[in-house]
């Protein structure tokens, strides 16, 4: 896509628990855009009232998690007929919903696994009905935020504590044992697969983001080492997934693959980072695809749909 004399608004930030990522993945898009010939106007975005330069082709959105991939961001753009990338705001906020697009998954027939929605309010370990060990984690937030992984009763309280800070309510599932998948979805074509393998414990936060944190970190291989008809079948578990939400553009889906070789997925991404740690850049790179060429894309694809 030529962006040679085209000004894009790059919106960044957010109010959220992501805001930190979000910066970090701004710096990289900006200097992508730039290469592209575009002129970039960076845009902190902390609310709603938020001030869109005039002229611009399109807003680029980065925020991560709340308000930016909730749906929120995406329906003040449509409101001011503000063309921007990425799934629109009835994708978003459904991709964005655990339990929502959980449900989604369960209609559509997409392999996911089983899960119980736990009010947290005078909640005990007797109103967990999912076999210990599980996973409890928000409902609505993103890069593994306040997720716990859970191997003993004890645990279950201590979780049910910490699960207050994000909210009313948390999703349970059963922990399951094996490979941690990545695929990237671009338009209608499906990205190799990243095998995720952390160092130590799981895949959260300090894991994905070490330059954040100062710990952890995560080995990748891309494309994963799987037979070529269990690539397919996760791509397809992955693409189905993003087809039961209807999100539109791009997306990065979260996928378990148990010592049996079954694929869950776990989630959908709407607004996967793009950080220099991200998981779509190296699955588009796999692919052939460049980071300045995966933003071109991105926008490309964005511009084609009717909001």
């Amino acid at each position: 896509m030529q962006l040679t004399g085209h000004k894009i608004a790059l919106l960044k930030g957010g109010p959220g628990s992501e805001r930190a990522v979000s910066l970090e993945t701004a710096k990289g898009v900006a200097l992508a855009l730039d290469e592209l010939g575009a002129g970039v106007i960076e845009v902190d975005v902390t609310g709603p009232d938020f001030v869109i330069p005039a002229g611009i082709l399109a807003a680029f959105n980065v925020i991560h998690g709340t308000y930016g991939e909730d749906g929120g961001l995406q329906r003040e753009l449509e409101a001011r007929s503000v063309p921007y990338t990425g799934a629109g705001s009835a994708s978003s906020a459904l991709a964005f919903d655990k339990e929502k697009s959980k449900a989604a998954f369960v209609t559509a027939g997409v392999s996911t696994t089983e899960y119980q929605v736990l009010e947290l309010a005078g909640a005990t370990a007797a109103d967990v009905k999912i076999p210990l060990p599980i996973v409890m984690k928000p409902l609505r937030e993103g890069s593994s935020v306040g997720v716990h992984i859970i191997r003993d009763e004890p645990g279950i309280a201590a979780a049910i504590e910490d699960l207050g800070k994000f909210g009313g309510t948390a999703l349970v599932e059963p922990f399951i044992s094996g490979k941690e998948l990545t695929v990237g979805i671009l338009g209608n074509q499906v990205l190799p697969i990243v095998h995720i393998q952390p160092r130590t414990g799981f895949y959260d936060i300090s894991n994905k983001y070490p330059w954040m944190t100062g710990q952890g970190g995560c080995d990748y291989f891309c494309p994963a080492d799987l037979s070529p008809e269990k690539t397919a079948e996760v791509q397809a578990a992955a693409m189905a997934a993003h087809k039961a939400l209807g999100v539109e553009v791009y997306s990065r889906v979260d996928v378990l693959l148990d010592e049996d070789g079954t694929p869950y997925v776990l989630e959908v991404n709407t607004i996967p980072g793009m950080t220099s740690t991200s998981l779509l850049p190296k699955a588009a790179l796999a692919a052939g695809i460049t980071y300045p060429a995966l933003c071109a894309r991105i926008l490309e694809l964005s511009l084609a749909v009717q909001r």
